[in-house]
């Protein structure tokens, strides 16, 4: 699980704040998400949760599965060994073949040589990526770089999985297998999802945070959100509770 308390974040010295005195829970087993406009604040807390920057107030806690806790800024390098991280871009080396990538991957997060290709087999097979090991990265599609991305991510096994606009630039039917790939997984892990595309939140989201100009606006189900925000539907509660965006 990973709970922020009045998560704050200012790249700057002035009253600038890129998020705002957030909160929110990402429960074990579930497919949270976070839905807003670019430039609402989605990437920053992505990006705090995985330890790259620090709040400047507030606090980000991990609980691990043995029920311990920690927060980012204490403990940044527990991170990567509890968090798997998927980029909007995929961030791979271009130049190595897929099967040599997991197998570096594999090695960063510290998976002893002799346990390494079962880790990477079990990848290979949750991603479904079997036939693109001895091809570069470089010649793959976007949704099959995408996949590989996934497969890195998850390879040390974390308890949660950090995901950011995992589907955007993808087709249809990549879309699709993006959506299988991710409930599957979201079974044994807590998922965090930014995205600004409604259909998505509809299709896989036990629950959702909408933000605009690093706040949070409004939490819960589908129905909740529209509730509170006194509309028939999920399209016209996101315009209502994000008209102010700064965008």
């Amino acid at each position: 699980m990973i709970e922020l308390k009045s998560f704050s974040k200012s790249y700057s010295s002035k009253s600038d704040f890129a998020a705002k005195d957030v909160s929110l829970k990402i429960a074990n087993s579930t497919i949270t998400g976070l839905l807003g406009p670019n430039g609402s604040g989605k990437s920053t807390i992505m990006k705090a949760i995985c330890g790259f920057h620090f709040p400047t107030s507030g606090t980000i806690t991990i609980t691990t599965p043995d029920g311990s806790q920690f927060t980012t800024d204490e403990n940044p390098e527990l991170c990567m060994k509890y968090i798997g991280y998927v980029p909007e871009i995929p961030l791979l080396p271009k130049d190595m073949r897929v099967i040599d990538f997991l197998r570096y991957a594999a090695d960063t997060h510290g998976i002893p040589k002799d346990k390494r290709e079962d880790a990477c087999e079990l990848v290979i097979n949750e991603c479904s990526i079997e036939k693109l090991l001895s091809k570069k990265i470089k010649t793959l599609s976007k949704g099959q770089q995408q996949r590989v991305s996934f497969a890195q991510a998850i390879i040390h096994n974390p308890p949660n999985l950090i995901l950011d606009e995992p589907v955007s630039g993808l087709d249809p039917a990549q879309i699709l297998q993006m959506r299988d790939l991710i409930k599957k997984l979201s079974k044994t892990k807590a998922v965090l999802m930014s995205t600004h595309i409604l259909q998505e939140v509809r299709s896989l989201c036990d629950s959702l945070y909408i933000m605009s100009n690093g706040k949070i606006t409004a939490s819960g189900t589908e129905e909740e959100i529209t509730k509170k925000a006194g509309t028939k539907s999920l399209e016209e509660a996101f315009i209502k509770l994000t008209q102010t965006s700064g965008e």
